[in-house]
């Protein structure tokens, strides 16, 4: 299915036959793509960008990034992840499986890449979002600590959009509950993405899910930023781990009042920040990605 408008994306939804529908497991797993071109009609294949959104969004929430991305000349393609968007509803596997979100990212280049030739890749991603772009540069599951998590040992983290997330994935599948069809194999996955050539970060969740060695061997270029008073994901948590053990990570605070909505919000505490961050992240890809040359 394909739709567009003026000024608004090409909608896509593409279906991975290697992966089941988490709610029709006959079902092929469907990957809604919101596809942007650059502003400017590059000479040849533009650099992308794809934008990865956090728990319980959607690509079509990820505008603000995607705007200056695409006046900077990149082409811009936002993800919504099955199971954890809210266009498609939430299953509960969509939030504790977090390992299937790289490889929509992975799934949607190889598709885009049959298409037409693709420019440097760079990922973006907010939140769980920011998660899902560490893991295509080789940041890995700590798969005792999943573990741990889905069997209840260790509690789960609150998720404001799926109460109760756990009690629904063990009802789904009794009688082994939560851990069963979750492999170590799979949770701790290398989903590193050779195409990637460099990570944004906006407030970046699961910090203290991965490995601090997976992190100490990325070595694209990853550039993080953080709300200085967000509690969904807090910088001492979810930020730090990826700051301090990622060697070529840098970062700044977008602000000591910022909190986590803001990036999403209706009306944020500070309505600014995302055209600053936005604007941030631009720049970032430019001085790692290039810029596509324009038609003539």
């Amino acid at each position: 299915m394909t739709t567009s408008g003026a000024q608004q994306p090409l909608i896509r939804v593409l279906y991975d036959e290697s992966r089941e529908d988490f709610g029709r497991p006959d079902r092929p797993r469907p990957v809604r793509v919101y596809l942007w071109e650059p502003d400017q009609v590059p000479a040849g294949p533009a650099p992308l960008v794809v934008v990865s959104h956090g728990t319980g969004g959607s690509g079509s929430g990820m505008e603000w990034l995607a705007r200056p991305l695409r006046g900077a000349g990149f082409r811009v393609a936002a993800l919504d992840h099955h199971g954890n968007n809210f266009v498609d509803g939430y299953e509960p596997e969509g939030f504790l499986h977090v390992w299937e979100r790289p490889r929509d990212v992975t799934f949607a280049l190889d598709t885009l890449a049959r298409e037409r030739p693709l420019g440097p890749v760079g990922v973006a991603g907010f939140s769980l979002g920011g998660y899902t772009a560490a893991a295509l540069a080789g940041a890995r599951v700590d798969p005792r600590i999943m573990r741990a998590v889905l069997t209840g040992a260790v509690p789960v983290p609150e998720i404001p959009e799926f109460p109760g997330v756990l009690e629904a994935l063990r009802k789904k599948y009794p009688p082994d509950g939560a851990s069963r069809g979750v492999p170590d194999t799979a949770a701790a996955a290398d989903l590193t993405d050779p195409r990637v050539r460099a990570v944004f970060q906006v407030a970046p969740a699961a910090g203290g899910f991965v490995t601090p060695e997976s992190l100490a061997a990325v070595r694209i270029p990853v550039d993080i930023r953080w709300g200085g008073a967000d509690t969904v994901t807090p910088f001492e948590t979810d930020t730090a781990p990826y700051l301090r053990h990622i060697p070529t990570a840098t970062g700044s605070s977008a602000g000591p009042d910022v909190r986590h909505d803001d990036f999403f919000a209706p009306q944020p505490a500070d309505p600014e920040v995302r055209f600053r961050v936005g604007e941030e992240a631009a720049a970032f890809f430019l001085r790692h990605l290039g810029r596509s040359a324009t038609a003539v």
